[in-house]
């Protein structure tokens, strides 16, 4: 399985956001070097053992992302510079790496992931947990959307939580990646799911994730979106959910609902005017500095 290293330049302060930013984009892995490492200004960090250090990075610093597809690679090089949080940082470029069985080499670093006590995502090497009475068979490396992340994790457990007090009807899963939300969805009862991303690769990762996972739904390029929804769903992130606004909200079917997620804590205002001339977004559900925002027409 080749993997495919995104390489960024950004300064100290920058370093978080940039982290939180890749590990919504589903990296594999991320890491942090000095740039100025082997020379003059190279700058060692210091700290306690078992402390954090002081500072996140250094003041010149380098980021390794890994991802497991040359096309999500290229979106995360194209998305991160239309944050705002990425001024004064730079694309150092894409490369892949050589072939090697990354999955077997990182298998031991995956386990079950709760999402409520009796609902997990389960990698196939693992059997489910006994409180397991749903689980999501996924494998971390393999797709787009692991639900390692809070954005995903938040998103599922809103999806089990209203499930459980009225049906989730007709749903649309807008930005499907490996198509966990959808598979999801369609755990949890919902009429019809159809999944919808601009990557072709996403929607072939979404296609084998329902057949392994027993489920139907209608995966496909946006086009195949059309009608009202009574759950539409978007775990992206903050700019291009600003700007697809019109569209995901003309897609929510009266008394039906709109759940966004890839939202940092300090963006929620400026989502909640974008979307001001359609639906009134709510702060529903928080976890490490992400949030999950939702509306019902």
């Amino acid at each position: 399985m080749s993997l495919f290293e995104l390489r960024l330049l950004c300064p100290e302060d920058r370093v978080e956001p940039l982290g939180d930013a890749l590990e919504a984009l589903e990296a594999l892995s991320v890491s942090v070097e000095d740039a100025d490492a082997l020379t003059q200004d190279e700058r060692p960090l210091f700290g306690e053992p078992g402390m954090p250090v002081a500072q996140q990075g250094w003041s010149r610093s380098r980021i390794s992302a890994l991802f497991s597809s040359r096309a999500a690679a290229d979106d995360a090089a194209r998305l991160l510079p239309l944050q705002d949080f990425f001024a004064g940082c730079a694309v150092a470029g894409v490369a892949a790496l050589p072939e090697q069985d990354w999955v077997r080499l990182t298998q031991s670093q995956f386990s079950p992931v709760e999402i409520t006590p009796d609902f997990w995502i389960v990698p196939t090497w693992h059997e489910p947990p006994a409180a397991a009475r749903r689980s999501i068979r996924l494998d971390p490396g393999l797709a787009f959307g692991t639900g390692t992340h809070p954005t995903t994790r938040m998103c599922l457990r809103w999806i089990a939580r209203c499930a459980g007090e009225a049906p989730l009807g007709r749903v649309l899963d807008y930005g499907c990646g490996s198509g966990i939300l959808a598979i999801g969805a369609a755990l949890f009862g919902a009429g019809e799911v159809d999944a919808v991303d601009i990557d072709p690769a996403a929607v072939q990762a979404t296609q084998a994730n329902a057949q392994a996972n027993g489920v139907q739904l209608h995966a496909g390029l946006p086009e195949l979106a059309r009608g009202a929804y009574q759950t539409v769903l978007a775990n992206i992130l903050a700019t291009p959910l600003k700007v697809l606004a019109p569209l995901l909200c003309a897609h929510v079917a009266e008394g039906g609902q709109l759940v966004l997620a890839g939202i940092l804590e300090r963006q929620a205002q400026e989502l909640q005017q974008a979307y001001a001339a359609w639906l009134r977004l709510e702060v529903s559900d928080r976890e490490d500095g992400w949030i999950l925002m939702t509306a019902r027409r």
